[in-house]
């Protein structure tokens, strides 16, 4: 069975029954952040669908013994093939997602602030309610953890990048709101007591942004279309 057609099964079979429908969070941080370790401390276990066209390509990539510490093989043809057949892959989960309007994490760096706008706008026209957990660390944090991915950016690009993305927090809340913008602290282990309390509040948050019945009227309009017999 080709990828294709086993979401498309997943989106008739769940659709209206999916437990956190027309709700979407998105991911933002900088180069080391760390949002895969947060988004399954805070995010797993939800039914969430995460979209992101990096692990996508890392899977490709790994399938097709390609090395990812080498620029020269990233950069080849064969690279760049499968950097965007997993952009192919990740689109066609989307649409799939998006057509039985299921629960999902849009996993990004956050850097194109105008990007992400277009997208929250995109899913809020929908019906979905959305939020942002940006996960935040030092610069030194980011500089070490990239020295132990196995694809390292140089130095002056995790500069840039994590500069870039600190630059945006303020847009982000002002984007989201305030009430649907949340920071997490991922400098260190949560053996800090401040840090596990910031992970524990938002951790509340998230459950109590899920728990809540979809509220847009475009929400509210296509499941009473779709949920009657």
């Amino acid at each position: 069975m080709k990828i294709h057609d086993i979401l498309e099964e997943q989106q008739v079979l769940e659709g209206p029954n999916d437990p956190h429908i027309f709700k979407a969070v998105f991911l933002a941080g900088g180069p080391g952040a760390g949002k895969s370790y947060v988004a399954g401390k805070l995010l797993s276990g939800q039914g969430l669908r995460p979209l992101n066209s990096d692990d996508v390509y890392e899977y490709l990539a790994k399938k097709h013994n390609m090395d990812l510490g080498d620029p020269d093989v990233v950069g080849s043809d064969k690279g760049q093939e499968i950097r965007n057949r997993a952009k192919e892959i990740t689109k066609t989960r989307e649409d799939l997602y998006l057509d039985g309007r299921l629960g999902l994490i849009i996993d990004g760096t956050g850097k194109d602030i105008t990007k992400v706008s277009q997208a929250k706008n995109q899913l809020n026209e929908l019906g979905y309610d959305t939020m942002m957990l940006f996960v935040n660390t030092s610069e030194d944090v980011a500089q070490e953890r990239n020295l132990q991915r196995p694809r390292t950016i140089p130095a002056e690009m995790v500069t840039k990048m994590w500069q870039r993305v600190q630059q945006n927090i303020m847009k982000f809340q002002q984007v989201f709101g305030a009430a649907m913008f949340h920071v997490v602290d991922n400098s260190g282990g949560l053996e800090d007591p401040d840090r596990k309390e910031n992970f524990d509040t938002v951790y509340k948050e998230i459950r109590k942004f899920l728990g809540k019945p979809p509220s847009k009227r475009a929400a509210k309009a296509w499941l009473d279309k779709n949920t009657k017999t």
